[in-house]
């Protein structure tokens, strides 16, 4: 009796045949069709929600910036390398709460916010003093925002309650009414403290 035995490439040509197939479809035209879809659905959101002023970009509403100076609303600390808040390097800091590093950055940025506005003796609110897993994280809380209120008015001498009022048209909800907290994007309201006359 005669047996038919398949070559060895006979044997992997579905197999081949299959892997391209899936390569051109998930790995081309899948991405293209996506991609045409959020240019054309979502186009402020495709293009990287970069945020204009005088037609200039001024930065992207999805990365924070570092703003140090006392006029601002600081942004939550940024843990990428070699620069603050680069959007190609993110990552969190990797140290774990029993961490000394983690607890002296606290301390030194904790030491940061007392010496820059002395009079404030409220409680730091964790974000200002701790990175996201990202390190880029646009926004901050609104205890955070809150917290810094005083010492912003003060440098710009403004009504605490210009700013209070201020900080609240920035407040975003939770998304859906109940996923995530309140959260106010500091790009955003320091334009908004800027624009004022």
């Amino acid at each position: 009796m005669n047996v038919h035995r398949p070559s060895a490439f006979s044997a992997l040509r579905p197999a081949l045949v299959l892997f391209l197939l899936l390569t051109l479809l998930t790995g081309f035209l899948y991405p293209l069709l996506v991609t045409a879809l959020a240019q054309l659905l979502f186009p402020h959101q495709a293009a990287g929600s970069i945020v204009l002023r005088d037609g200039r970009a001024v930065g992207s509403r999805l990365i924070g910036q570092n703003f140090s100076d006392p006029r601002y609303f600081w942004s939550r600390p940024s843990a990428t390398t070699p620069q603050p808040y680069n959007g190609t390097a993110s990552t969190g800091s990797n140290l774990g709460p029993l961490n000394p590093q983690l607890t002296d950055a606290i301390k030194t940025r904790i030491a940061a916010l007392r010496a820059a506005d002395p009079s404030n003796s409220a409680p730091v609110p964790i974000d200002l003093v701790t990175a996201s897993g990202s390190g880029l994280d646009p926004e901050i809380s609104l205890a955070a925002a809150n917290y810094q209120a005083a010492r912003v008015a003060r440098a710009r001498g403004l009504a605490p309650e210009r700013v209070q009022a201020l900080i609240a048209q920035h407040t975003e909800g939770r998304l859906l009414g109940v996923i995530g907290e309140p959260r106010v994007n500091v790009l955003e309201l320091n334009l908004a403290l800027d624009a004022l006359k």
